[in-house]
């Protein structure tokens, strides 16, 4: 597993940050969403104006500690990037990818 980026969190709960890979190199947002439904993702990845991807909050089994589930799309990629952010030392968060 590689980090392909790094993200600080604000009071409201958006994420800013960056994403780094051999395809893209963009500032990033990732912002909270109102649900539909069960399924629906808790946020929104952001590039600019540009979605670029979903996230879903989730915890995991060992540890109870929250992290969020993300699905990066775009067309320049032969597929979708399927990572996790968490949280890291000093209240950063990385965002970790994993095939």
């Amino acid at each position: 597993m590689a980090q392909i980026g790094s993200f600080s969190r604000d009071e409201s709960g958006v994420f800013t940050g960056s994403i780094r890979t051999l395809t893209l190199n963009v500032k990033a947002t990732i912002r909270p969403v109102e649900r539909d439904n069960d399924k629906a993702p808790d946020h929104r990845v952001f590039a600019g104006a540009v979605e670029i991807g979903a996230g879903w909050t989730k915890a995991a089994r060992e540890t109870g500690t929250e992290y969020q589930s993300l699905k990066l799309d775009d067309p320049s990629l032969p597929s979708p990037i399927y990572a996790q952010l968490v949280q890291g030392d000093g209240g950063d968060w990385k965002l970790i990818w994993s095939r």
